[in-house]
């Protein structure tokens, strides 16, 4: 796929010295830092999902407000 990217100079000039020094295509490298960005998160029909929806969602089964008491007690709270 071909991109045109409009660069500041002194940027361009990182990117084609690391290119360089590794002896790769500026292409090569600006994939490579590209893969280190995050990919997005959607839900259901396209939209962006808040990253703090999943907290919490820890798939044990367990630590739900019902069971609150009984994970208390277990870890001994409460208890003089």
């Amino acid at each position: 796929m071909s991109v045109t990217v409009d660069l500041p100079a002194e940027a361009l000039a990182r990117l084609e010295a690391e290119a360089a020094r590794r002896g790769v295509g500026l292409d090569i490298v600006i994939a490579e830092l590209a893969d280190l960005l995050p990919l997005p998160v959607t839900g259901a029909g396209g939209q962006r999902r808040l990253a703090i929806s999943g907290i919490g969602a820890s798939g044990g089964g367990r630590g739900r407000a019902a069971d609150a008491d009984e994970l208390l007690a277990a870890d001994g709270f409460g208890r003089d």
